[in-house]
């Protein structure tokens, strides 16, 4: 009886699991306003389930989407006879998920410690808690495990917390808010690992540390994580269930109470950038709010995404400049320097509604405003080659640079704690 119980459930996780055979991911070159709001148009057409995964912003700005296979030729047709340029990035999204899971299935490594783990490949939610109590163990005097909190579907939420002792001013970083970015999880958990070796050793990381304690999210949407493994990959939002909507989820980046609620982000359930009911609806984001209010003296919040190659700061609602604009840019510039001078991986900077669209409700703008100066979203690799479907073998060289980034701007503030 229980291995045909335990077939059954192989058998409904096999059935249940959504395949993306045939679809393309397109990039759209709109020319003018006209051509973007064509764009948005089609982007609300929800019976077409055309996936944005770079919205409409600007003329000449790219727009990326993921087009199911039914309805292929139907858009195709629709960007022609608007007279609007496309590209296929992506020729079929399932091959790349199918080469991706061979990888994760060829992958050999033992979880004893944080030493045999494998930080070349993409790991479950369950692997990720395993590791994290592991890391707990290996430096105990320098790592502490905190349960900030719990996800609308019961999962906890922890944050790393890499301290000397003492009550010192404080670091965020988050990664892998929108659960599809799978390579932001990943540089997080290398990132952990860095932080904790490197004490003692490398004697920049060292003087932070001994002046400022680091906190680090791996996982911040645990249900959206724990779902792009089970059943949809390209899955993005929360998990929670939306009153008087078949639609499940909300845009964890558009339900900060800043700017809530406005054009750069969705009212409708069913769209990717839902904002929520209401700001902090999301207990995943509710629990980072009461975590950082709690604390107050949080100096810097680095929230951690994928893909673009971008390092963006306040605003995104507003054309406003922030106060500390000029400071904030120039830092931006110094880090993305820094994070070139490995790979030469190029990224473009600036606050985010200059430099990719507007965005409300978004962490940083939210960090900032609450008096958070040091409020950065870095938009990992690559720019549309693999998008949310970067090849393991990357994780490392993004991690790797991602890490000059951090040092940079952590340098900065515990230069300039006030």
């Amino acid at each position: 009886m229980k291995i045909l119980i335990a077939f059954s459930v192989f058998l409904a996780a096999v059935f249940s699991h959504k395949t993306f055979v045939g679809d393309q991911v397109l990039r759209a070159h709109p020319k003018d306003n006209a051509q973007l709001n064509i764009l948005r148009e089609l982007e609300a057409m929800n019976h077409l389930q055309v996936d944005y995964w770079r919205s409409p912003s600007k003329p000449n700005l790219p727009v990326d989407m993921r087009v199911p296979n039914a309805v292929l030729q139907q858009v195709k047709i629709f960007l022609e006879s608007n007279s609007i340029d496309y590209t296929i990035m992506i020729e079929d999204v399932q091959e790349l998920l199918d080469q991706e899971q061979e990888q994760i299935k060829s992958a050999k490594f033992h979880e004893r410690s944080t030493n045999s783990f494998s930080y070349t490949t993409y790991h479950t939610i369950e692997e990720i808690y395993r590791w994290i109590d592991s890391l707990v163990m290996d430096y105990p005097k320098l790592v502490s495990k905190i349960d900030i909190g719990q996800s609308y579907e019961g999962r906890p939420i922890y944050a790393l917390k890499f301290s000397t002792g003492g009550n010192k001013p404080a670091i965020w970083i988050d990664t892998g808010i929108h659960s599809r970015e799978w390579i932001t999880q990943a540089t997080g958990i290398w990132t952990a690992k860095k932080i904790a070796s490197s004490y003692g050793v490398d004697s920049s990381l060292t003087d932070i540390l001994d002046n400022m304690d680091i906190f680090l999210e791996i996982v911040t949407n645990p249900d959206g994580y724990a779902y792009t493994h089970s059943t949809n990959r390209m899955w993005r939002k929360t998990r929670s269930i939306n009153v008087g909507s078949s639609c499940v989820g909300v845009d964890p980046n558009r339900n900060w109470n800043a700017g809530f609620g406005g054009p750069g982000s969705s009212s409708n359930p069913c769209g990717e950038t839902y904002h929520g009911a209401y700001p902090h609806s999301e207990p995943e984001v509710n629990s980072i709010v009461d975590f950082i209010l709690a604390h107050g003296n949080v100096k810097a919040m680095l929230t951690i995404h994928s893909y673009s190659q971008m390092l963006l700061f306040p605003y995104g609602y507003t054309n406003e400049l922030a106060p500390d604009h000029e400071e904030l840019m120039e830092l931006a510039k110094q880090t993305a320097t820094a994070l070139a001078s490995l790979h030469g991986t190029k990224y473009t900077y600036g606050t985010t509604i200059a430099t990719i669209y507007q965005a409300d409700g978004t962490t940083t703008d939210w960090a900032y405003n609450n008096g958070i100066k040091y409020s950065y979203t870095f938009e990992l690799r690559d720019t549309g080659k693999y998008v949310f479907i970067l090849p393991a073998e990357q994780i490392i060289p993004t991690a790797e640079e991602t890490w000059l980034a951090l040092m940079t701007i952590m340098e900065h503030v515990k230069d300039h704690p006030y």
